[in-house]
């Protein structure tokens, strides 16, 4: 099994000059809970952040604005990771629960998104089973990575990138 059969192929994304409005537009019509942000030139959507629904409501309440006047640039998280088509789902749920992500991007040798899977993807996949009863993951290592995914971490006690500074 690789990921390139999990994965959603038909991906929404915003840009960075994006407005928050139309990320969180993007989301509310799609009912996706992230998108990822991508720029590119020669028709190529080369990966480079990740926005989340929780990332435009904190941009909102840190900088006290409309979502019209913030830019997904201004809210997105840099912090990319992201996986290969030919991936296996056991790989990529592990990277999901080591760095507490629910979606992972999912890109071409150039960085070019190709799709996504979610965690829902893999859970689904742990339901099924193959014609010899083999899974090429299981549902208890699912259930493990959404704990893994919900323990609080210690970003909380970072210093917000949006918070203004006193």
């Amino acid at each position: 099994m690789r990921i390139d059969q999990l994965m959603s192929r038909n991906v929404q994304y915003c840009t960075p000059d994006d407005t928050l409005d139309r990320a969180a537009y993007l989301m509310w019509s799609n009912d996706c809970g992230s998108i990822p942000v991508c720029a590119g030139t020669d028709g190529s959507q080369r990966v480079i952040g990740m926005l989340t629904d929780r990332d435009i409501c904190m941009a909102a309440m840190f900088q006290g604005k409309p979502l019209r006047e913030l830019r997904a640039s201004d809210a997105m998280s840099r912090e990319l990771r992201s996986c290969r088509p030919s991936d296996r789902p056991a790989d990529v749920e592990r990277l999901m629960r080591e760095q507490q992500i629910r979606r992972v991007p999912v890109t071409d040798s150039d960085g070019s998104l190709v799709g996504i899977v979610s965690l829902a993807d893999l859970a689904r996949e742990a339901n099924m089973s193959d014609s010899q009863g083999k899974r090429s993951i299981s549902e208890s290592e699912v259930g493990d990575t959404l704990a893994a995914i919900v323990e609080p971490s210690n970003r909380a006690s970072r210093a917000s990138p949006l918070r203004p500074q006193a």
